[in-house]
């Protein structure tokens, strides 16, 4: 029986990509929902088994919205993780010169991930921001009489009717986002050798040095840390929890010794999930 994976739509996305990359061996349907909450709560009410989101881009950084829907909103374990790379191109429904273009659409992220190319080719073009790529290319494609263009990734150019303007105008060659995939459910049999934890942890308010404290609790294990965020508790103006990425999967001794540590010290911690890590190969064309 096929699993129904959400996705961040319409059609064309990097995250319609990027979950299809974790699903390129096994039988699956893919839906599109029009914003990351919607993606995420249909997996909170059980209408699809998996859900792929973007939670950061090496440009930009973190993508909020994801992270605060999976902190706050919803309580499902992380289950995988891909770092794809990101091309941006410059699409219009007809071929037309820069001069001519009068307004662009696109993502925040992809706007800004093209901040110099726009700034020295388009700098006096109205921007319109849109929910995904995906759908700025689509509205590109369905005003053909308009001088629009639309940033987008080169699967969009090939389900709309669409042409290149310029290819690869990303500021940055090693641009990649991070998607997640959310589930209550393992994805069993994708071959990696890289795992990863990633925890919550609330400070006490009244503990001066506590996140040294955390930190020291992972330092003299040996524990490497790749990530670690600080985001607002939303209980209060100043209050703030952490977010920490551990570049290990959860075991019987370490983490669990870590983590009892923690909460002597009066923090709450929480397990977001420990899952395989993967990285999408860079190919010529992408």
């Amino acid at each position: 029986m096929d699993r129904k994976v959400a996705f961040l739509g319409p059609i064309g996305t990097f995250s319609e990509e990027a979950a299809r990359f974790f699903f390129e061996d096994r039988s699956a349907s893919f839906i599109p929902f029009s914003s990351i909450p919607n993606v995420l709560e249909s997996l909170a009410r059980g209408d699809v088994e998996f859900a792929v989101v973007p939670i950061e881009n090496s440009i930009e950084g973190t993508v909020n919205l994801a992270m605060d829907w999976l902190v706050h909103r919803i309580d499902v374990p992380i289950r995988g993780e891909l770092a794809y790379p990101i091309s941006q191109h410059l699409m219009g429904a007809q071929q037309i010169e820069l001069e001519q273009i009068e307004k662009v659409l696109s993502h925040p992220q992809a706007i800004a991930q093209s901040r110099l190319f726009l700034q020295e080719h388009l700098p006096n073009v109205e921007i319109e921001y849109t929910k995904s790529t995906a759908e700025a290319v689509q509205l590109v494609s369905e005003n053909p009489d308009k001088r629009w263009a639309a940033i987008g990734n080169r699967l969009s150019q090939q389900i709309y009717p669409v042409h290149f303007l310029r290819e690869s105008i990303q500021e940055q060659s090693n641009n990649y986002t991070r998607f997640l995939l959310v589930s209550s459910e393992k994805l069993e049999g994708k071959a990696t050798d890289r795992e990863k934890t990633t925890v919550l942890v609330t400070l006490p308010s009244d503990f001066p040095g506590a996140l040294h404290q955390v930190l020291a609790a992972f330092a003299w294990r040996k524990i490497n840390l790749s990530r670690i965020e600080s985001r607002p508790t939303k209980t209060g103006l100043g209050n703030y929890h952490f977010i920490i990425d551990i570049e290990q999967k959860m075991d019987d001794i370490l983490l669990p010794g870590a983590f009892a540590e923690m909460e002597a010290l009066g923090c709450q911690v929480r397990n977001l999930g420990s899952y395989p890590c993967y990285v999408k190969q860079v190919t010529v064309g992408s």
